[in-house]
């Protein structure tokens, strides 16, 4: 059933972002963003912990999911080091996440040749 509950959860984010593209004026990067702010928000309100523990990665791998470990992280920071945890919680907390997108963004780039949309 894990399986389940994550194709459901994350397809339904996927399926939501879709919608907004599709039914709004809004730009994929407005939505982006604020598919982050739900997921910190929802991570700081304590609603985002049942929905990632009932979802699995279907909830953990989208924006959500990452604004969700950012907050996480920005908490645990303040906890260990008070308010300079303000600034370094994020960054420590999802480092990994940000190095391992920056490393393929540039193997992508080494191998593909951008070009202009026509």
């Amino acid at each position: 059933m894990s399986y389940f509950y994550a194709f459901v959860i994350g397809g339904g984010l996927c399926a939501a972002g879709q919608l907004l593209i599709d039914k709004t004026s809004l730009t994929p990067a407005r939505i982006l963003v604020a598919y982050v702010a739900a997921g910190a928000f929802l991570g700081a309100m304590g609603l985002y912990a049942p929905i990632k523990e009932l979802g699995g990665a279907g909830a953990a791998v989208p924006l959500t999911g990452f604004g969700n470990a950012i907050a996480e992280s920005v908490f645990e920071a303040v906890d260990r080091e008070g308010f300079l945890g303000i600034f370094s919680g994020g960054l420590s907390g999802c480092a990994a996440g940000i190095t391992a997108a920056m490393v393929f963004s540039f193997i992508a780039a080494v191998f593909a040749r951008s070009k202009q949309k026509t």
